[in-house]
């Protein structure tokens, strides 16, 4: 067989092909058995018919059709393997020339036209310098720390008085459309303010006391009417606040593993200071990112956008959300469409040059990680990503993480105020003390993921 490729563009290319009559064979000695077991000849048995009664039959030019076609996506894909391409959509093939049915000679031709990764050519990017913010944690910081601590050991006080933002409530919802009762649920506990319900909804409990309700249009997210406009009925039950404990010493040991007030202060601005250096690494992160873009040119295949588009409204068509498919929206879309291609080619890339490897343990960290990130159990997203065969993603995720943390320690960051930022920490947290582990391979067993991952917290689990 032989192949060739002829570059249409610096993502598209045309696949040409000739397969000679002797590497047809195989294939057409298949064919005959398929169609033996496709037709009944009196006297032969179901796939015992032979080879010239099938000619007579059905004609030896059907059998080479169904040669072909059966054929076809194998000779396609040794091309591939021959040619070295690293196709990125499916093949439009067209095939130019068949042998003649009556011959024993002759050679079948086709041509695949297909998307493909653009080859790009990597800057030195060794030493690439970004500005991030000034690392300040203060006495506010450890305030608000403190705070969010203690909230986490209030206790909620039932007040007669109007709903504000931040109480929690006790409702009872009922949707209706055109009058016609659609859903409800009772009983549901939500803070006013969080957002995490229905649209209108902080606004119209806000300032209604226990037994008074009120009434909103909204859109429902969710169940059978999902994206669908209604008139909801929201009747609040309760008001409660929550009351926080005193910020003392029996506090601090009730709390944390600390005695006194002041060393759990302490620790929190520590925490303080260690999370400001977290947010300039991220900030660095993404600097660091957004100068490899600049740097590096990275045609985009127009068939990823237009499938990318695709996919998106019709999700939203589907959930309702019709009225979002607006041209500044698709354009939108397409912008954040080529960014994220970019962004993979040249992680990608980097990963290659540097030669980085995903272990086991790392890619069950990123499986637990997003687990939590669900409210699921990590066993059980690992089953769905396997099932789903979005093992490789999620390693080729892990391993594009892994080239960009090369290329961010290699960054000078200096902050706002011309310090030097040290980023080693960010970059490489735990390697030193991690166990050695194997690479994982595309086909990996993610089942192994077994630590347990965060419930959600969200207290409006309403099937709206």
């Amino acid at each position: 067989m032989k192949s060739a490729v002829e570059n249409l563009t610096p993502t598209r290319v045309k696949l040409n092909v000739e397969v000679p009559f002797e590497e047809l064979k195989p294939s057409i000695a298949e064919a005959y058995k398929t169609v033996a077991s496709q037709i009944q000849v009196p006297g032969f048995r179901k796939g015992k018919v032979p080879s010239k009664l099938i000619d007579q039959r059905v004609g030896r030019g059907y059998v080479l059709e169904t040669a072909i076609n059966e054929g076809l996506n194998g000779w396609y894909q040794a091309a591939v393997q021959e040619t070295g391409i690293r196709p990125l959509s499916r093949p439009e093939v067209e095939i130019t020339e068949v042998p003649d049915p009556s011959a024993t000679d002759g050679e079948l031709k086709f041509h695949a036209e297909v998307d493909i990764r653009p080859e790009i050519e990597l800057p030195d990017y060794a030493g690439i310098k970004v500005e991030v913010a000034a690392a300040e944690s203060s006495d506010a910081d450890v305030d608000k720390a403190l705070d969010e601590l203690r909230g986490r050991f209030g206790t909620l006080k039932s007040v007669d008085r109007p709903a504000a933002d931040g109480d929690f409530l006790t409702i009872d919802i009922a949707a209706s459309i055109d009058g016609a009762d659609v859903d409800s649920a009772s009983g549901l506990s939500y803070q006013v303010g969080a957002g995490t319900m229905l649209e209108g909804l902080d606004e119209a409990v806000t300032g209604l006391s226990a037994d008074e309700d009120a009434i909103f249009d909204t859109t429902l997210v969710g169940g059978e009417h999902a994206g669908e406009s209604a008139q909801v009925k929201v009747t609040v039950k309760a008001v409660k606040e929550r009351e926080l404990p005193v910020a003392d010493d029996d506090f601090a040991q009730l709390a944390s593993e600390f005695d006194t007030l002041a060393e759990l202060r302490e620790d929190l601005a520590k925490q303080a200071a260690e999370s400001k250096v977290v947010d300039q690494g991220v900030e660095a992160r993404d600097k660091v990112l957004d100068k490899l873009v600049e740097l590096v040119e990275v045609p985009v295949p127009a068939s990823i956008v237009e499938e990318q588009l695709e996919q998106h409204f019709s999700a939203e068509n589907a959930h309702g959300e019709g009225e979002h498919d607006t041209e500044e929206h698709r354009a939108e879309v397409k912008a954040n469409t080529e960014r994220a291609f970019q962004n993979e080619i040249i992680l990608d890339a980097i990963a290659e040059k540097e030669e980085v490897n995903v272990s086991q343990n790392e890619l069950i960290d990123y499986i637990v990680t997003t687990a939590s990130q669900y409210g699921m159990d990590p066993n059980q997203f690992a089953q769905i990503i396997d099932q789903s065969g979005q093992v490789p993603m999620m390693v080729s995720e892990v391993r594009r993480r892994k080239a960009l943390a090369v290329v961010l320690g290699q960054a000078e960051v200096t902050d706002s105020e011309g310090n030097k930022v040290d980023l080693s920490d960010f970059v490489r947290p735990g390697d030193e003390a991690a166990p050695a582990a194997e690479t994982v391979e595309d086909e990996a067993a993610s089942e192994e993921a077994t630590t347990e991952a965060t419930p959600s917290d969200d207290p409006a689990a309403v099937k709206f």
